[in-house]
């Protein structure tokens, strides 16, 4: 602490910080009354100053979203691209999502004119700032939706804008540019054109099928005996099964990618589910033998969508049998479905055939996998995944103790919420 040695006045006059008393007011004079403030404009923002390439972000009090919700995100944390370009058309906001989209250094694009800091193509070649200016077009618009744009040397880029107005119909204060890459976009067409591509060849035998035979029927009747018309009709039926059953996963496909796979739970026997699929192997020509099922004591009351347990019953049994080899073995049992201890039912399939390699495990519950050449579209146990996952449960795969191929999924109880 400085202890001053000069008079009251002196000391008052070397602290800069200290407020002058108010004198006292001339009761000749009226008050004065401080002149009012002009309010800010609707929709006004203060200006963000320019920030020297390299130098530390400031932030201000309006300098962004984040700063408005006080939520202290930094650009940086978003995941997608940002730039932002003040009044003027200069880049002021240059994230590094932005700079590793379009592989141009933020710290370079930072002060640059916007159309130079990205000098955005359509696919046609023509210049995309030049095409939609932002700053003296219509007063009216309020941005640009999401489009492909090329960056210099064919770098394909989703960019959509949006026009940040003081007033509507005033000039533009802000042109906020988002930015996402193409490689997810490109994954998911591929995805649906090897859908469309399966579905096609999968309906083309059915429907080849079911045509000749009707149309050989309906031209040649009278020339075919009651056992050839009945083959040819039993025929007709199983190939408009087959269609029928690819069209219905088709629809589970696209109700589990959408997140709409609706689950409508009601007490489920799932032992006895297992028998009746059993059954309906051994009548269609498989040995009882081939297939041994245990059912420990203890199950928990399963809560679950009947159709939809006989759809992860009917595809496992299925692959066991036409891809494995010997003895199926179907186990039942109760066990912890959840970390917090919740009760759950347990279900494993498993064969003694060759197995799936280690190398294929990672993708036996994609798309299209297939674990051999035996038919089948491929989508079954991407399907059962998504059924079991709808009702709260996981399944895995791993090598049975025999050798083969083991299925595991676990259900928890799934009581509904009035019955607790």
């Amino acid at each position: 602490m400085t202890v001053g040695t000069g008079s009251p006045a002196q000391a008052r006059s070397a602290a800069p910080h200290a407020p002058e008393p108010p004198a006292a007011p001339d009761p000749a004079e009226p008050p004065a009354v401080p002149e009012p403030r002009p309010a800010p404009e609707a929709g006004a923002t203060a200006p963000v100053p320019y920030e020297k390439p390299g130098a530390p972000r400031r932030t201000t009090p309006d300098s962004g979203a984040s700063a408005a919700t006080g939520l202290g995100l930094d650009p940086d944390d978003l995941p997608d691209g940002l730039v932002v370009a003040d009044e003027t058309g200069r880049v002021i906001c240059f994230n590094a999502a932005a700079g590793r989209i379009t592989a141009v250094p933020p710290a370079g694009a930072l002060g640059r004119p916007l159309d130079e800091a990205l000098p955005l193509e359509d696919l046609k070649g023509s210049r995309w700032w030049t095409l939609t200016d932002p700053y003296g077009g219509l007063a009216t618009r309020r941005g640009q939706p999401e489009r492909n744009l090329l960056l210099p040397g064919g770098r394909e880029v989703l960019v959509s804008a949006r026009y940040v107005r003081a007033r509507p119909g005033g000039p533009v204060r802000r042109v906020v540019v988002s930015l996402r890459g193409t490689e997810a976009r490109r994954r998911t067409e591929r995805s649906h054109a090897e859908l469309i591509a399966t579905v096609a060849h999968e309906l083309r035998s059915p429907l080849t099928s079911v045509k000749g035979f009707t149309a050989t029927l309906l031209s040649k009747w009278e020339r075919f005996t009651d056992d050839q018309k009945r083959l040819m009709l039993e025929t007709v039926d199983a190939d408009a099964g087959r269609i029928k059953r690819l069209i219905a996963e088709l629809l589970d496909i696209s109700r589990i990618d959408s997140g709409r796979l609706e689950v409508r739970r009601q007490t489920v026997d799932i032992a006895a589910a297992v028998s009746r699929h059993v059954h309906a192997h051994t009548t269609g020509g498989q040995s009882p033998d081939r297939f041994f099922v245990r059912v420990r004591p203890g199950l928990p009351e399963l809560w679950a969508d009947p159709d939809k347990i006989d759809q992860i019953l009917g595809n496992l049994l299925e692959n066991a049998v036409r891809h494995g080899e010997g003895t199926v073995t179907i186990e039942v049992a109760p066990t912890t479905a959840t970390s917090d201890g919740e009760k759950g039912t347990e279900v494993t399939v498993s064969d003694e055939g060759p197995g799936i390699p280690e190398e294929s495990m990672g993708r036996v519950f994609t798309r299209f996998w297939r674990g051999s050449k035996r038919g089948g579209t491929g989508l079954g146990l991407y399907i059962v995944k998504g059924v079991v996952e709808a009702h709260g449960g996981t399944i895995t795969v791993g090598r049975g103790p025999r050798g083969g191929a083991e299925f595991r999924f676990i259900l928890p109880v799934g009581t509904p919420a009035h019955l607790l």
